[in-house]
């Protein structure tokens, strides 16, 4: 065995460690701490006082209803939109690919924002629409609501949902179906006894990975339910160590220890149902024709009703936030809004020097922190993939640990760590936290394409004399190159886009986009707000396309080989 692989992995295993349990092990040892100022002081305090809380029941009845319930909706709509696509001759089915790739183009803060300018009760385009056309008195919507949290995230979640769901669709062999309607089966007995059965544990999957996104989520609590006071858990978190005269970190931590939990443990129970799929195949390499069903007459309206959900998820919040970026107030659409459009916004925003320095801020983070982020990731990939011992095996469960963090507990727990050095409220901070949380995204686009280099090119390289190192730089390296540049540019749109872990750990002189978004929002400035939004899309839509070309680049050249 080369004995230098033991070497790197260990220090592997060394770095990714630091990177995803010091958060951890501070947010722990932060939780029996009286707080940041004297940090190691046992006490039991914090968790008595977190957990005694009156207010704490509503807030974890709110977060109940919000998460299941904007899961529901998105696993209820990614099932129905992959049997569409996969299963029926719905036309246009490419609609369905814009609408898997949407959340990538448009920050889940600026989504949420689109809707608040629709439909706040006070002004929104749409509610004050209705009002003139039918006469109301009072707004028909009121998105500042429960309701209108669970169908917001439920959207956002629904491309997630369907990517799981629609390949094990794809996948379903018909023939199974077609036994059960020989036998005297009913559709919807056939769709409850064969169908759901078969598609269990990739609905399950959806099902539970969409819980863990809607309890990590902050951007739609924070916009539509703190202006109506329906707090959920993370939003509750943020009142603790952003607001008042004095936040209580120890209480923030002990109470984030709670949700952790409950994270790691759903993304375990999610790797372990993803894990048993394999026992749900149904299609062998023997006589699989996938079965097209003929819609007849449902086919238009269908396709009417896809078209409308695109038009809510693609079309509305961009157009929303360029209107509102052109008008000087929120004011209905008509010939005298359209007179009145200017740049004006556009101008205050590019000489604001607080959205200039967030600019900045957000760019320098994205190029260094996934140029580092990747570099990581590779080595990390590499000892995975290619390393395949138990110490390479803790390894990616390290690696992989970050992806159950919720972003704003895991920010706590970094705050109580980076308070203790020279590097709190730095950029610096930032750039390791970024990396920490996002490691997974690095490392899943490289693991695949180390999956597609052979042991023998290495071995060849080897047996010739050459140093692991010259081995890397001039077989691995080159044939990885579409592999980097797609993990380079995921981890960067990521960093654009950066809200939850930002949010707590961000300072003055370290504002990015995000904060800066969420700070004109606080101000009721929509029209500065929707043109530093509408910069943030075009920065993570180039972002994306660029992503999109080179894993297209790279499927040609797996093709040629």
């Amino acid at each position: 065995m080369n004995q230098s692989r033991p070497k790197l992995t260990w220090s592997l295993i060394a770095i990714v460690g630091f990177l995803t349990l010091c958060p951890v092990l501070m947010l722990f040892l932060g939780s029996f701490s009286q707080g940041l100022t004297a940090f190691g002081t046992f006490t039991l305090s914090k968790y008595a006082a977190a957990y005694t809380d009156p207010f704490l029941l509503e807030v974890s009845v709110n977060t109940l209803i919000f998460v299941l319930g904007s899961s529901l909706l998105s696993t209820g709509l990614a099932l129905v939109l992959a049997y569409l696509n996969t299963r029926t001759d719905i036309p246009f089915k490419s609609a369905f690919t814009v609408l898997s790739i949407v959340p990538m183009m448009i920050p889940h803060l600026l989504f949420s924002v689109s809707w608040a300018l629709l439909l706040n009760p006070s002004n929104g385009l749409l509610n004050t629409l209705l009002m003139n056309a039918f006469g109301l008195d009072e707004a028909p919507f009121n998105i500042y609501s429960l309701w209108g949290m669970v169908l917001v995230e439920g959207l956002l979640n629904m491309p997630i949902a369907y990517l799981i769901i629609a390949p094990a669709m794809a996948s379903f062999d018909v023939a199974l179906e077609e036994s059960s309607r020989v036998f005297g089966a009913g559709t919807w007995r056939t769709l409850l006894r064969v169908t759901l059965p078969v598609l269990r544990p990739a609905i399950l999957a959806a099902f539970i990975l969409a819980i863990v996104r809607s309890l990590a989520s902050y951007a739609v609590p924070r916009v539509l339910g703190m202006p109506g006071q329906v707090d959920v858990l993370a939003t509750y978190l943020y009142q603790m160590v952003a607001t008042g005269f004095t936040p209580d970190y120890g209480k923030a931590a002990a109470l984030g220890m709670s949700i952790l939990s409950a994270s790691i443990a759903l993304i375990v129970l999610y790797r372990a149902l993803t894990a048993e799929s394999g026992k749900f195949v149904t299609i062998s390499g023997r006589g699989y024709r996938p079965t097209v069903i003929e819609l007849k007459r449902a086919r238009i309206p269908l396709f009417i009703g896809i078209g409308a959900l695109s038009f809510l998820m693609v079309v509305l919040p961009v157009a929303v936030l360029l209107y509102t970026s052109l008008v000087p107030y929120s004011m209905v659409p008509s010939v005298r809004a359209f007179s009145l459009m200017s740049f004006r916004h556009w101008i205050e925003v590019i000489e604001d020097p607080l959205s200039l320095l967030a600019l900045k801020n957000s760019l320098f983070l994205a190029v260094a922190g996934a140029s580092l982020g990747v570099l990581l990731s590779a080595f990390v990939a590499y000892v995975i993939v290619k390393i395949r011992t138990r110490a390479s095996g803790l390894l990616e469960s390290l690696s992989f640990l970050s992806f159950s963090f919720p972003g704003i507990v895991i920010g706590i727990g970094f705050m109580w760590f980076f308070v203790q050095t020279p590097l709190y409220a730095t950029l610096t901070a930032l750039l390791l936290a970024y990396i920490a949380a996002y490691l997974p995204y690095g490392i899943r686009p490289l693991a695949s394409a180390f999956v597609q280099v052979h042991a023998h090119l290495e071995e060849s390289s080897l047996v010739c004399g050459a140093s692991n190192l010259t081995t890397m730089r001039r077989i691995i390296v080159p044939l990885l190159i579409p592999g980097v540049v797609s993990a380079w540019i995921l981890m960067a749109t990521m960093f654009v886009r950066e809200l939850t872990v930002s949010v707590v750990l961000s300072r003055p002189g370290s504002e990015v986009l995000a904060v800066q978004i969420l700070s004109f929002a606080d101000d009721g400035l929509w029209g500065k707000l929707s043109a530093l939004g509408i910069i943030m899309i075009v920065i993570s839509t180039g972002l994306v396309l660029l992503a999109m070309l080179a894993g297209r680049q790279f499927k040609s050249m797996q093709g040629g080989n």
